[in-house]
């Protein structure tokens, strides 16, 4: 079987984007199936400032969530990450932050072949550690960590060309004329939404399998 390309739609404070790319991970690795991924950048909160919103107040002001409304959420959302092993910890992660740069790193990373490498690591910095991952310096401490070169990082997120890149992306993104991330799109034509279970990606990359087989 030739490699899927998947295209990744997802912001980096999507609380089920982690899950969706944990489980479609499981399932490409149950089926030994290699697959190119590709991340594309998809912002909830373009407007946000750069130090974030407290994440409580956020929800009960866009969403007229009460606290037992978040609540039991919150613990929902958990043993949904739990059971597709991804950490969070609501004790650290207490804001959402502006993800517009964050996005350029993670596109620029895909210069540098260590897209995915940075996709993971931003979700530990920002579930787990609860690091504000719109912030510069944040940014390329984490470049640094993936043996990656901080100064060229810095040049490329204060660059015209990168901008336009992201651009690019972003329209790319438009014509999906998506509601919500995650969504999948797996070679360039089936879009699959949701964070799904592994059974589920199992079955959209079995299907993928018997067309080519």
């Amino acid at each position: 079987m030739q490699n899927i390309h998947i295209e990744v739609v997802h912001d980096l404070v999507c609380s089920w984007c982690p899950i969706g790319y944990a489980n479609l991970q499981r399932a490409l690795h149950n089926l030994n199936i290699k697959a190119e991924l590709h991340f594309l950048p998809f912002e909830l909160n373009p407007q946000m400032g750069a130090k974030g919103e407290d994440i409580n107040q956020h929800l009960a002001q866009r969403y007229g969530w009460s606290e037992k409304k978040q609540t039991e959420y919150r613990q929902h959302l958990l043993q949904v990450a739990s059971n597709a092993g991804v950490e969070m910890d609501f004790s650290k992660r207490s804001h959402y932050f502006n993800t517009l740069n964050g996005h350029k790193i993670m596109h620029w990373c895909e210069s540098q072949n260590k897209q995915q490498a940075m996709n993971e690591r931003l979700i530990y910095a920002y579930f787990k550690e609860g690091l504000n991952i719109g912030d510069t310096e944040v940014l390329l401490k984490l470049v640094k960590e993936l043996g990656l070169d901080s100064v060229a990082a810095k040049d490329a997120l204060n660059s015209q060309a990168l901008s336009r890149q992201i651009k690019a992306k972003q329209k790319r993104v438009q014509q999906l004329a998506l509601n919500s991330v995650p969504a999948f799109v797996f070679n360039h034509n089936t879009l699959v939404s949701g964070s799904n279970s592994v059974e589920y990606f199992e079955q959209v990359l079995t299907s993928f399998n018997e067309r080519s087989a």
